[in-house]
């Protein structure tokens, strides 16, 4: 476990550092919590279900990679299962800010890459800006979520974002969180080509049919994947790169553990992702292997 998110947990107040520590010091820990853990935390400490996830924004701030802005943010987004998965904001030197992500979007591309099919609250220690209400705004639950801030009563996602634009008013009924599988297949032994082909078959690109999906192998072997996520206002759309990242960094890896990556998108589509997948990794690492198929 990274030092920060150690101290996070040291900041804590006492009753719920001591009933935490056990459950994120365990092998395995995920920056997740089960229903069952997060109903045991509210019975120790007595804490409300909002000040319980209030409180622990402090953690999940702590997985934050802010070298730019040096302002950390940290999300939690509560499944429809009831699983609640932690977020952070990422901020990358030597590309462009359009490159960044978003707390609100790290929660719930966590969620998403566990199996998630829907995000019932979400909740920020600061409130969502324009471009994370409007990401919000895509999911298969936009309509009922629900956003806690610190010190205030939850509100729905769109009282946030009154009079919104989103996926119906472009005809688009498949939905953020709620895609099913693209059929899609790659002829291809390369092992970490065909993860990023799985990636892409789960991809959610409704607007450009660029379905993409990257891989990203860490110098252990261990494979992140990740799936493009796009938008109705197209600028808030979520690069798969991006996804692959926000896997690893709530893993507790570090960026700077990527030796091999590979990207998957549809030959046919008028829009690419290789530029910035390239450019983007180049930023870490110059010399970082790219493997491409086009399918």
């Amino acid at each position: 476990m990274r030092a920060e998110v150690m101290d996070a947990l040291g900041q804590l107040p006492l009753e719920l550092s001591q009933a935490l520590k056990p459950v994120m010091t365990a092998p395995g820990f995920d920056a997740t919590l089960s229903k069952e853990e997060f109903e045991h935390l509210m019975t120790v400490t007595q804490l409300s279900d909002a000040d319980l996830r209030i409180q622990l924004l402090k953690v999940a701030a702590a997985y934050s990679i802010a070298s730019l802005s040096n302002f950390y943010v940290g999300a939690i987004a509560r499944g429809n299962s009831g699983r609640l998965y932690f977020g952070a904001n990422m901020e990358f030197e030597g590309t462009s800010m359009s490159q960044t992500v978003h707390a609100e979007q790290s929660a719930i591309s966590h969620a998403w890459l566990k199996g998630e099919t829907g995000i019932t609250d979400i909740t920020v220690n600061y409130s969502p800006c324009g471009h994370c209400r409007q990401f919000m705004n895509e999911l298969s639950t936009a309509q009922s979520l629900m956003v806690q801030l610190p010190e205030r009563t939850p509100k729905a996602l769109q009282t946030y974002l009154p009079e919104s634009f989103g996926p119906a008013d472009l005809g688009i009924t498949d939905l953020l969180l709620s895609d099913h599988s693209k059929g899609l297949s790659l002829d291809s032994d390369d092992a970490l080509l065909q993860a990023a082909c799985q990636a892409a078959d789960k991809s959610h690109a409704p607007y450009s049919k660029n379905f993409a999906g990257v891989a990203l192998k860490a110098k252990d072997g261990r494979i992140f994947t990740g799936m493009y996520a796009e938008n109705a206002a197209f600028n808030p759309s979520l690069p798969p790169l991006q996804v692959a990242m926000i896997d690893m960094n709530m893993a507790n890896y570090s960026l700077s553990d990527i030796a091999e990556a590979a990207l998957v998108e549809q030959k046919s589509s008028l829009v690419s992702l290789l530029a910035d997948t390239q450019n983007t990794l180049e930023s870490f690492h110059p010399d970082i292997q790219l493997s491409y198929a086009a399918i």
